[in-house]
C-alpha cells in the first residue's frame, strides 16, 4: 500500500477534516522525531501506511459502540492520538516517558483535540474503567491482561497488535477459559497480527 492509499483509506471512512487532522500532527511527528525517537527513523517516509493506517485500522475492529478508550503505552501517539482525532469516543493515552507526554500534550493542545487526555504514568496507576483497551506492543498479552485489568468492565474490547504471533502463543491464549480471542490480519503488514480480546459471560 502506497501513503496516497493509506491517506485515502482514512479519508474515505472518516472524512475530509480529520484526515487532515491526523495529517498535522503527522508533521509534528515527523519534525520532533529529530529531536526524540517517537518512531523508527526507517519509517518517517511510510508513516501514513506505518503508523496513521495502522492506528486507524483499529477502530473498525473494535465491532461496537463505544465511548471511552484507554491506550497503553502511547509512544509518539500511536494510536492513541489518531483514535483521539476520527472517533467520536474519550481517549486516555498513558505514557511513562516525561518528553513524549510533553510532545503529545503539546499536540493536543495546539491542534485542539478535545477528546485526547494525556497521562504521565504507568497503567497500573490509571483510575476509571474503558470501553475500549488498546497497546501497541507493550508486553506479552498476559502481562497486559493482568496489568490493566482494573481498567477493563465485563464488556471491554482488547485491541492489541502484536506484530508476528507465533501459533503456539495462540494457542496458549485461546486456551484461558476466562478469555475470547480472535486474530486479525493487519492492514499494513501481511506478517502482523492484531489479537482482539474479551472476557466471556
Amino acid at each position: 500500500m502506497t501513503e496516497d492509499e493509506a491517506r485515502t483509506w482514512i479519508a474515505t471512512r472518516f472524512g475530509d477534516a480529520k484526515t487532515d487532522l491526523v495529517a498535522r500532527f503527522l508533521d509534528r511527528v515527523r519534525l520532533e522525531n529529530a529531536q526524540q525517537n517517537l518512531i523508527a527513523p526507517s519509517t518517517i517516509d511510510t508513516i501514513w501506511v506505518r503508523h496513521a493506517l495502522d492506528s486507524a485500522q483499529l477502530i473498525e475492529l473494535v465491532g461496537k459502540p463505544f465511548t471511552s478508550w484507554l491506550d497503553i503505552g502511547t509512544g509518539g501517539g500511536f494510536p492513541g492520538v489518531v483514535v483521539a482525532i476520527l472517533s467520536d469516543a474519550e481517549v486516555t493515552m498513558v505514557e511513562p516517558r516525561r518528553r513524549r507526554v510533553e510532545f503529545l500534550q503539546q499536540c493536543v493542545d495546539t491542534l485542539d483535540i478535545a477528546r485526547g487526555r494525556i497521562l504521565q504514568a504507568k497503567v497500573e496507576q490509571v483510575d476509571g474503567r474503558f470501553d475500549v483497551i488498546s497497546a501497541r506492543a507493550v508486553a506479552s498479552v498476559e502481562k497486559l491482561l493482568h496489568a490493566a485489568e482494573h481498567c477493563a468492565t465485563a464488556g471491554t474490547r482488547w485491541i492489541l497488535p502484536r506484530g508476528r504471533l507465533e501459533a503456539d502463543h495462540l494457542a496458549a491464549l485461546r486456551q484461558n477459559r476466562h478469555w475470547m480471542f480472535h486474530v486479525k490480519q493487519s492492514l499494513t503488514d501481511a506478517g502482523s497480527s492484531i489479537v482482539v480480546g474479551e472476557r466471556r459471560a
